[in-house]
């Protein structure tokens, strides 16, 4: 794939990560270099073109090596773009050998810039972050942090070099007001602007600096390396907090998606079972003292016919279009998701057993009167069978105390007589902190609409059973949801 500056859309983001083979990715981090080579081979240029303005305080003798220097290196980068475009993504050795020479010569390139130019914290930082962070978007991780490592290696020999009575080359040549500091090493730059400004403060009255008391010499020697710096540092860096953005807006679209790919049933649209007895859990454990709440599970009736007769895609449609009568007939309190195959479940918190009752009706009867028509086919009706429990708040009480005292008498017994009474109050105040309903309570109020919805289905189906009138009806029946099993 061929890399242009085009890529660097935010819609192409996404893509480049993802999905671009990595000869490709390799290539396009290639590219930045040559940009970030260019930036410096036109302040060469410019330079040379001003020599007679700034060499005062701009080592010409060093410009030309340094501009044959960044020439030469953009050029070989410019062919490991062409290289790489043409180059077979199936060969990991030789694109190693690519990324390889990649980190080594980028990272000896921009240290020597650096040094050359004259060390500015700003320019070093950006290079040293900056690189790294585009190496690990684009090249195999460990080169970049390999690059990242040695980067710092050689920034820290530059600065030792002094100490050791080695002169490194610099661009800078600083003229200063005092001879004792005519000195332009590397390490040396802000130091010497710091003392200059010190060294001349004593020159004036009150030892007070003005900028009416330093040299015009002085004042466009500091604006100028000041400003080359910023010219070195500022694009890359507005760069890499653009990439770095839309890297973080790229994660969290897929974060998104994944969220809603494994939350959601992806033929329905609804929340799939996992969901859907996750947030019956929270609901459970949020809802308020003297309310209760229902649960209702439906199944299509005779639904495996449909797919024995018509096929599975018709059979997709009707999931379908029945998921949607739910989502238009039920409010938005309600949880609704596909619990498995045909069969439906809903929670509907804050709801009494006889709105609850109205509701499964009505929706009964939504879901028999909804006629589908499939092209191709002649239109017909589908029914479902209800099963609907609702857990009442003093019901809910009930279990919460009795999984309390469980609790609590299997705490005393793990508990040695011999322990100090400040043991037990802790072991107290922990079983007070616990979970009010035991762990299983939606699998049970499940399980018992799911005995209401088969007593449906032998009933004749299409029809609304309620669990709580079922066991009513038998005689001193009564279900236990805090029944031990």
């Amino acid at each position: 794939m061929a890399v242009s500056i085009s890529h660097l859309g935010y819609n192409k983001i996404s893509q480049m990560i993802f999905e671009w083979q990595a000869a490709d990715r390799t290539s396009l981090m290639a590219l930045f270099i040559v940009l970030e080579v260019s930036l410096h081979w036109f302040w060469c240029l410019y330079v040379w073109w001003q020599q007679d303005a700034l060499n005062t305080y701009v080592n010409i003798h060093y410009l030309y090596p340094l501009w044959l220097g960044i020439s030469f290196v953009g050029l070989f980068f410019l062919c490991m773009v062409k290289g790489l475009f043409h180059s077979s993504n199936d060969n990991d050795i030789v694109l190693s050998r690519w990324q390889i020479a990649l980190v080594l010569v980028y990272t000896a390139y921009i240290s020597t810039v650096i040094v050359m130019i004259g060390y500015s914290s700003l320019f070093a930082g950006v290079s040293l972050v900056g690189g790294a962070m585009l190496g690990m978007m684009l090249i195999k991780r460990r080169y970049a942090w390999r690059m990242f490592w040695l980067h710092i290696i050689l920034m820290l020999l530059a600065i030792m070099s002094p100490y050791f009575g080695i002169s490194l080359p610099n661009l800078r040549q600083l003229t200063v007001i005092h001879p004792m500091l005519e000195s332009h090493n590397y390490l040396t730059y802000n130091e010497i602007m710091a003392a200059e400004n010190a060294v001349a403060a004593l020159a004036f009255e009150n030892n007070v600096l003005n900028w009416d008391s330093i040299s015009e010499l002085q004042r466009s020697s500091a604006f100028f390396w000041r400003s080359t710096h910023l010219y070195l540092a500022l694009p890359k860096a507005i760069f890499i907090v653009y990439m770095f953005r839309a890297l973080l807006l790229v994660l969290d679209d897929s974060r998104f998606e994944t969220l809603r790919h494994a939350n959601q049933d992806e033929l329905t649209q609804l929340k799939n079972r996992r969901y859907g007895l996750k947030k019956m859990k929270y609901a459970l454990a949020t809802v308020r003292e003297y309310q209760d709440l229902s649960v209702m599970l439906l199944d299509l009736d005779w639904f495996k016919q449909i797919n024995d007769n018509y096929g599975h895609d018709v059979g997709d449609q009707v999931l379908i279009e029945i998921s949607q009568t739910l989502s238009q007939s039920l409010t938005d309190e309600s949880i609704i998701s596909r619990y498995g195959g045909e069969e439906f479940l809903v929670v509907m918190p804050d709801t009494k057993h006889d709105s609850a009752m109205v509701i499964a009706e009505q929706l009964r009867l939504n879901i028999a009167e909804h006629v589908m028509k499939i092209e191709g086919l002649a239109d017909f009706n589908v029914t479902a069978s209800f099963g609907l429990y609702t857990l009442t708040h003093e019901e809910r009480d009930c279990i919460a105390q009795g999984y309390k005292t469980i609790t609590q008498q299997k705490t005393v017994a793990r508990t040695s007589p011999l322990i100090k009474p400040i043991a037990t109050q802790r072991a107290e105040s922990k079983i007070a902190s616990m979970q009010k309903l035991p762990s299983d309570i939606c699998q049970r109020l499940i399980s018992i609409a799911d005995k209401a919805l088969y007593e449906a289905k032998h009933r004749g189906r299409n029809q609304v059973v309620s669990a709580n009138e079922m066991w009513a009806e038998k005689e001193g029946g009564k279900q236990s949801l805090y029944k031990s099993r």
